[in-house]
């Protein structure tokens, strides 16, 4: 049997297909105030905030395969938060599709969003 070397995870990096970069870039940095860390050509980026990031690849992912997703509130991440109320005023004054409003739940209080090309993006507080 072997055994695996000890190591440490230092970044999770989730990656979101995207049919077009560009659009994708320009909603994580304007909407949601992430900041552009890299990009190679016109294919491959990413955005960060707060030392979080996500990866944005081109692909011909079909958007009726995002917009099932969507319809069927599959969340591609979640971002623990705080002050959720003032991020969800602000944000539902924005051209932001919200596929689920604020709630309470069991956990905490939580609302999803979704990206121009319908990853879905889920905040949470927990109380």
């Amino acid at each position: 049997m072997d055994i695996l070397t000890d190591y440490k995870i230092k970044q999770m990096n989730p990656l979101f297909l995207v049919s077009e970069i560009d659009l994708s870039i320009k909603f994580y940095t304007n909407e949601l105030n992430f900041d552009l860390d890299f990009r190679y050509e016109d294919f491959y980026a990413g955005v960060i905030k707060d030392g979080y990031s996500i990866h944005l690849k081109v692909s011909d992912y079909s958007i009726e395969k995002t917009k099932n997703k969507r319809n069927n509130d599959d969340i591609n991440i979640t971002f623990s938060v705080s002050n959720i109320k003032d991020l969800y005023e602000e944000l539902s004054h924005k051209s932001i599709k919200i596929v689920q409003a604020l709630r309470d739940m069991p956990y905490g209080k939580e609302f999803y969003i979704a990206d121009p090309h319908g990853n879905v993006i889920s905040f949470l507080e927990v109380v």
